[in-house]
């Protein structure tokens, strides 16, 4: 089967199976009422995301049957599923932080391990290459990495349209490089997350939840891994193409700890959730974001590809205008949205 003939299969098989999880959610049960701080005011099905995390590993077992990514590639990458069921349970049943937190910590252990550790980082004045420490570092990014695309799906349409930035840019630095194998990933990514997406641009019909916003940034993290391996992309390059979540995130979780504020609590004051109660609008913020990403982090990433030697201060060129717009839309603050 060629790779174009998989992901249309793929992308046809996520529409489908996004609208029939649909249905089942609405069976079920698995509906996200509004809250007061909740970005909808309608109720509506969560769970959605689970069509890419049951295709992206479906394929990556196809990778491994047809011998196209190794045994040890397979395993690390299978560390996703697992994230992915954990995720599901949680939208289920909210489990405790602490139990998800262990398995998260457990799961991105176990990745690590198969990849054989982290590859050293460039920092351009020196090369981080103490093995222990990369891998110890590995492990915290990829549990960072989950729980941040989890943080960020909170408007219609904006994770999944980060997913298919990230997905693009990735297929066609990595294939430009000879890497097949994140290549491909990319690809299948970009089919399921465009089957996803049309059934969650505002106004979204079904939510990801966390099967599929966990299950996404653990695949993320893990495909950074391997391209490091594979020399085809640094670090610094996948910081600046997810460089919007990244700096949301973060100035978020920082100034919520600067005001006394539970950092692990729900809340709806990262900087893209204050933009959309100003513009009273998803769609606005989601196209902005993708605006952001094309014209300003997308020629940079590329650009870090062609210089590796200046990946780290790319990447400070790349954030220091969004920790800027972050702080514009006051990232970590309660915004009254009735204006």
């Amino acid at each position: 089967m060629s790779m174009l003939s998989l992901c249309f299969s793929i992308f046809v098989a996520s529409l489908m199976l996004t609208g029939v999880l649909r249905k089942h959610a609405i069976r079920l049960h698995l509906i996200d009422t509004p809250i007061e701080r909740s970005a909808h005011s309608e109720p509506t099905p969560r769970g959605g995301g689970l069509s890419i995390s049951l295709l992206f590993s479906l394929a990556t077992f196809y990778f491994y049957f047809v011998g196209l990514i190794s045994a040890a590639e397979f395993l690390a990458l299978s560390g996703a599923f697992l994230i992915g069921l954990l995720g599901l349970a949680d939208d289920v049943v909210s489990l405790r932080l602490r139990w998800r937190l262990s398995v998260q910590f457990l799961v991105a252990t176990w990745s690590v391990y198969w990849l054989g550790g982290v590859a050293p980082i460039n920092f351009g004045f020196f090369i981080l290459s103490y093995p222990l420490i990369l891998s110890i570092l590995g492990v915290l990014a990829l549990v960072w990495l989950l729980n941040l695309y989890n943080f960020m799906d909170g408007i219609d349409g904006l994770a999944g349209t980060q997913l298919l930035f990230v997905s693009a840019m990735t297929y066609s630095l990595a294939m430009n490089n000879e890497d097949q194998v994140v290549g491909m990933l990319s690809a299948v990514l970009i089919a399921a997350g465009a089957g996803f997406l049309v059934w969650n641009w505002p106004p979204a019909k079904i939510f990801m939840g966390d099967a599929g916003s966990n299950f996404i940034g653990y695949s993320l993290g893990n495909m950074a891994l391997l391209s490091m391996h594979h020399e085809s992309l640094a670090v610094w390059t996948w910081f600046i193409l997810l460089g919007v979540f990244v700096v949301d995130s973060m100035v978020t979780l920082c100034n919520r700890f600067l005001l006394g504020s539970n950092w692990y609590e729900g809340h709806a004051s990262h900087a893209y959730q204050n933009a959309a109660k100003s513009y009273k609008s998803h769609s606005k913020v989601t196209i902005t974001v993708l605006a952001i990403n094309v014209i300003w982090l997308g020629p940079l990433a590329w650009l870090s590809v062609q210089l590796p030697e200046y990946g780290a201060l790319l990447t400070i060129i790349a954030l220091v205008p969004l920790i800027l717009l972050a702080s514009k839309y006051k990232a970590g603050k309660s915004v009254d949205n009735t204006n």
